[in-house]
């Protein structure tokens, strides 16, 4: 277990993103096992997608895009995405042999020896010479502060612990979020709550028509510039702004997606705007907070990659602090298919990294 194993490149993540780097690596002539692993603290294939709520099924997926080399096809829009895309995520591992190691916690990565980094984990230590992040956000989900949230009498729970809408029978929810999440909650919940309140911090931008390239450049551009200059990211849905389908025109309709500026505190039995007498309240048995996720870069604090604006300072994939680690699924490549064109990318520079003769040992 303390032997400390050695590889080329060590992928952490096996979601969209380090599916596709993996992909990328077998692609280009490495071998898993012998010249990279894929390490996955998850207990099995899908990544972020095999916690989502049941009711999510596949059809209400937005921009679920296929990873390279395999098409996802003839997928029952009625069944649970978890089920449907952890299905997919399996038999791609065991179509292209990726040798996915799971579950592994990846507890740090520090410099090692020889120019190297050392890769710390659950299941032992490994030497590498190139890594590729794909850790995603699902691990850490964002919960604002608001004054008076302990007081609180009632039930709180973030999207990431939301299993459908049933829970909620009878109760007053407050839903705090403008995304995709927290339009989908209202839906959902709506037709069993009591009552439902939905709150954002700004108002909701919904989009119209069709969204082309052009927009989605457009988009990814945005959320670059920041990475670029060393921000933490948006992401590319929070940019792009909401799909103004059917759903969401008949929940705008009904008054399910009447959005309220957000509350000034929390008390012990709802939310309250304003102040004294005038001050305006609504009773709350739960608040759902669908205020997303922040990037999973914790395990990378040794390293010493981010920036004094919060964030980790990227050009394309690469971590400009650091030319042998490259961050995909992050910022710009968050996207199902920005993770897709982003591992090709990583893996093509690290192959030139891994050209170079490795770095001399120092001299005592």
């Amino acid at each position: 277990m303390n032997e400390l194993r050695e590889v080329e490149v060590v992928v952490i993540g096996a979601g969209q993103a380090g599916l596709s780097s993996a992909y990328h690596l077998r692609r280009t002539g490495l071998e898993p096992d012998r010249d990279f692993v894929v390490l996955d603290h998850s207990p099995g294939p899908g990544g972020a997608w095999q916690f989502r709520w049941p009711s999510l099924t596949y059809g209400k997926v937005h921009g679920m895009h296929a990873l390279p080399g395999m098409e996802l096809t003839d997928a029952d829009p009625d069944r649970p995405s978890a089920e449907v895309i952890g299905a997919y995520f399996d038999r791609y591992e065991r179509a292209f042999d990726l040798r996915v190691r799971r579950p592994v916690d990846v507890h740090a990565v520090q410099e090692g020896n020889d120019g190297r980094l050392t890769v710390r984990t659950s299941e032992g230590d490994w030497s590498t010479r190139a890594l590729i992040n794909a850790t995603g956000t699902w691990d850490r989900p964002f919960w604002p502060r608001y004054p008076g949230q302990r007081t609180c009498r009632g039930r709180q729970l973030h999207t990431a612990q939301y299993a459908g809408p049933g829970e909620f029978a009878g109760q007053r929810v407050v839903v705090v979020g403008g995304g995709a999440s927290g339009t989908q909650h209202l839906l959902e919940i709506a037709p069993y709550a009591a009552a439902t309140t939905w709150v954002t911090r700004r108002p909701p931008v919904f989009r119209e028509g069709p969204f082309d390239q052009e927009a989605g450049r457009e988009a990814v551009a945005l959320v670059e510039e920041r990475v670029r200059l060393g921000l933490p990211p948006r992401s590319v849905v929070a940019v792009t702004g909401l799909p103004l389908n059917d759903a969401i025109r008949q929940g705008l309709a009904d008054g399910v997606l009447d959005r309220q500026p957000m509350f000034d505190r929390i008390t012990p039995d709802g939310v309250e705007w304003g102040e004294g007498p005038d001050a305006r309240r609504v009773g709350a048995d739960v608040i759902l907070w669908a205020t997303g996720f922040r990037a999973a870069l914790d395990h990378l604090r040794p390293l010493r990659l981010r920036e004094p604006g919060g964030g980790i300072r990227v050009e394309g994939t690469r971590a400009v602090a650091d030319p042998r680690v490259h961050l995909v699924g992050y910022g710009p490549s968050a996207s199902t298919i920005g993770a897709n064109r982003a591992g090709r990318a990583a893996v093509r520079d690290i192959r030139r990294l891994l050209a170079e003769e490795p770095a001399e040992p120092a001299v005592a």
